[in-house]
């Protein structure tokens, strides 16, 4: 399934826009820096500081969530508690900065945004829902259930064993139903 290929994806994506956010930020502060510019009276060593350390926030929030990306990918298993929080706001933040590119910088920035967007919820949603199996379960046996045992039957009872003790559909007519019906109960 293309499950394991979304997840390197994504963390491939998260781990290079890691970089380029911070390596953008930090541009632009020592431009900020080099060139002692302000913004309607504002301290120029103050911008510049504050863009370095902007880029080393978002940037190391996006590496984060590349991490979370590559456990899933390595892993097989959906993400869990943090790392599952950590996609949804990366989902997030990229549709929110797609809406905002769009009017800013142009379409490409936008498609760029959308598809990102696009992979983390498609990462997030091919792992939802699913039971946890082994690698070795077969398909559609659910966990817990020993093998040979046919589906229908609860655990506990022996492979050979039909419920209610009848024949092999377990009740008078074959529809799984028991022997004896239950007890009246009063009120």
């Amino acid at each position: 399934m293309a499950r394991r290929p979304v997840a390197w994806v994504v963390s491939l994506v998260l781990f290079a826009e890691a970089l380029g956010v911070a390596a953008l930020n930090w541009f632009l502060g020592v431009v900020v820096d080099r060139q002692n510019m302000s913004l309607a009276g504002l301290d120029p060593d103050m911008m510049s500081t504050s863009s370095k350390i902007g880029g080393v926030v978002f940037g190391l929030y996006f590496a984060l969530c590349g991490l979370v990306a590559l456990l899933v990918a390595l892993r097989d298993r959906a993400p869990a508690g943090l790392g599952r929080v950590l996609l949804i706001s990366a989902a997030v933040v990229h549709a929110l900065l797609g809406a905002v590119t769009w009017g800013l910088v142009g379409w490409t920035a936008f498609l760029y945004m959308v598809v990102v967007f696009g992979l983390v919820v498609l990462l997030l949603m091919t792992y939802d829902g699913r039971p946890e199996q082994p690698a070795d379960a077969a398909p559609g046996v659910p966990p817990g259930v020993p093998p040979g045992v046919p589906p229908g039957v609860p655990p506990g009872v022996p492979p050979g064993a039909a419920p209610g003790g009848g024949g092999a559909g377990g009740g008078a007519g074959g529809d799984g139903s028991p022997v004896t019906p239950p007890a009246p109960t009063t009120p």
